[in-house]
């Protein structure tokens, strides 16, 4: 039997239950609007399913054994066994404890939840498809409509995602044993943490890069930590190679790359992990429908307000542009339901802070020096270096720095980069700062505490004053 075709209205239609579209949801739903929210797959997206949290999941697990078994030199000796199939079952466990936890959040809020893949029919419907047999599809109609589709991994030319020879970050969460040796394609962000990672866990890690360096949004001297730790760990980098093809020899594959002279190099391994980015998803959602037209890379483009160019219709999100990340979509996502329900309110990107979980950390937020130069600033900049600080030294992590940037004028924080242990935490203190237009004698004049990792944020606002007490001064 199949159930016919049923049609429902709702004040607000969300589609895709990621970090964007829940957080809108469960916002929009508490400001009294009613709510649907249509997934096709898992509550939590990428984000908490394939992307953030099982990646983070499985980065804290594997220094767990490799901080254990590299810590001679504090008088500890251990070799632990490591069960990738019981660690990925306790990744798991900690992923279905937060979807489970979203899906609670957002029916406690009133929201209608609704399975199954929507498309939009008209200026105001879209038609949901439900999974299974004879379970039919639903036209919703909509006052409102958030589009939160998100972003998949970007497939390159010969290199078609088969989950076997050639896996995405998707798969490589769910591995149950770890490859012998790994060839990983692209050493931005999501290259680098899981090259870490597998590198840690015993892998032979070999990374090909069509740039000339690893981390290209990344300042050098930030990206420099990060790849001489990496190359500590006997991850191996060639630089200028494009992945052009591969074939299958003897247990595993053999990757080929190509340099810009037209040399072709060969490297074996059990797998490719191709990482080059992520592209938005909305292809599936007959945009045609609504007269919605996506850039070149498939974006909604959208103003202050999450609005697209039809007054009805919002995005939210990675579909909704770079930067691609979560914190942004989720931020995006309380906007919208905001601005649907009548509040003012609006965006301000100039405090998004970016993070990398590799070994060292990455947190970067506001601007760069040669940025604050560039915007008309004249830059003061202060760094503390990590191996000056006594926390640093007690857990055995002294690669990197904290450096800010601030106005030499006024003396008002503009942006800052730290590439050190906790790096995504200690990030947060800038946004602040430059968020409440703090200046750089309101984070010397604040006591931080002592013995940690926080207090090289102070440490290095002193230098930029020229007063730093635990490094020499520029």
């Amino acid at each position: 039997m199949v159930v016919g075709d049923v049609t429902t209205g709702t004040e607000v239609l969300i589609i895709g239950a990621g970090p964007g579209g829940y957080v809108a949801a469960i916002r929009a739903g508490q400001l009294d609007l009613d709510v649907t929210l249509v997934e096709k797959e898992a509550y939590g997206g990428t984000c908490l399913n394939h992307g953030c949290i099982p990646s983070k999941a499985l980065i804290s697990a594997t220094d767990v054994a490799h901080e254990a078994s590299a810590a001679e030199e504090m008088g500890i000796h251990a070799d632990p066994a490591v069960d990738l199939a019981g660690m990925v079952s306790w990744k798991d466990d900690v992923v279905d404890q937060l979807t489970g936890g979203v899906e609670k959040l957002c029916k406690a809020n009133g929201v209608n939840l609704v399975e199954g893949r929507a498309e939009f029919a008209g200026e105001n419907t879209v038609r949901v498809a439900h999974d299974g047999e004879g379970q039919g599809s639903e036209t919703i109609e909509f006052e409102h409509a958030i589009v939160a589709t998100g972003s998949r991994p970007v497939e390159i030319p010969n290199f078609e995602f088969d989950g076997e020879h050639v896996i995405s970050s998707r798969e490589a969460l769910a591995l149950d044993a770890v490859p012998e040796s790994l060839v990983v394609v692209g050493a931005g962000y999501i290259g680098m943490e899981l090259s870490t990672v597998f590198a840690k866990l015993g892998a032979d890690v070999t990374v090909v890069e069509m740039l000339d360096s690893v981390l290209p949004a990344y300042e050098e001297d930030v990206a420099r930590v990060v790849k001489s730790r990496a190359e500590e760990l006997g991850i191996d980098f060639h630089f200028g190679e494009g992945a052009s093809e591969w074939e299958e020899s003897g247990d595993g594959i053999t990757v080929k790359t190509e340099n810009d002279e037209g040399e072709v190099s060969e490297f074996g391994a059990e797998k490719a992990l191709v990482a080059v980015g992520r592209e938005p998803v909305t292809d599936t959602l007959d945009l045609d429908a609504v007269g919605l037209d996506p850039s070149n890379g498939g974006f909604l483009e959208t103003d202050d307000r999450a609005r697209t160019d039809i007054e009805s219709i919002f995005a939210v999100g990675d579909v909704a542009g770079e930067p691609m990340l979560a914190h942004k979509g989720m931020k995006e996502g309380e906007v919208a339901a905001e601005v649907i329900a009548g509040e003012p309110s609006a965006l301000d990107y100039q405090t998004v802070p970016a993070a990398v979980f590799t070994d060292p950390e990455i947190g970067t937020v506001g601007m760069t020096e040669s940025e604050a130069e560039e915007a008309g600033f004249s830059p003061v900049v202060g760094e503390m270096p990590m191996q000056a600080s006594g926390r640093a030294l007690t857990l055995g992590e002294t690669d990197g720095f904290v450096r800010v940037v601030a106005d030499d004028d006024a003396g008002f924080v503009l942006g800052a980069q730290i590439v050190a242990p906790e790096a995504s935490e200690m990030i947060a203190e800038f946004g602040l700062a430059i968020e409440m237009g703090a200046t750089l004698e309101d984070i010397a004049a604040t006591i931080h505490t002592h013995p940690t990792l926080g207090e090289t944020v102070k440490e290095a606002v002193e230098n930029a004053h020229g007063r730093a007490i635990h490094t020499l001064n520029r």
